[in-house]
């Protein structure tokens, strides 16, 4: 099951620009930038009700995001949705001929386990399943 949006990554080429532009788009604050060195980006969050804005800045030339950034542009780069039991989640979505790029789930931004789909098998759109963890539960 869907809990639901969980968060909308964008692409972006200058992060600390971004996180202005965002804040006074959406008239939020940013409350949490992180790096996550082994997928080689440095992410941004900004809360909009329920569902929070990731904005995602390449820390290498060889990151997913700066070949992204390189192919396509700044822009939306994947939509999360989360889900309370990942693994299960993934089972399924095999069981269901979707494409997984990451057959087990790995840990994210904000310490939540992750997992994306490959966009081939989504009509185009890199679709990402993530799942709180235990410990991040009583910080919500």
């Amino acid at each position: 099951m869907i809990n639901k949006i969980e968060h909308i990554g964008i692409a972006v080429k200058n992060l600390e620009q971004a996180i202005q532009t965002f804040e006074k788009l959406l008239n939020t604050n940013c409350y949490k930038i992180e790096e996550v060195q082994d997928q080689k980006v440095k992410t941004a969050f900004l809360k909009v009700g329920e569902t929070k804005i990731e904005l995602l800045e390449a820390t290498s030339s060889d990151s997913p995001i700066a070949k992204f950034i390189d192919k396509r542009g700044e822009g939306i780069h994947h939509i999360a949705f989360e889900v309370e039991n990942l693994e299960n989640k993934l089972t399924e979505l095999k069981e269901l001929n979707f494409q997984l790029i990451d057959d087990k789930p790995k840990i994210g931004a904000e310490n939540f386990l992750i997992a994306f789909l490959h966009p081939k098998s989504v009509n185009g759109v890199l679709t990402e399943f993530c799942q709180i963890q235990e410990e991040n539960k009583s910080q919500d």
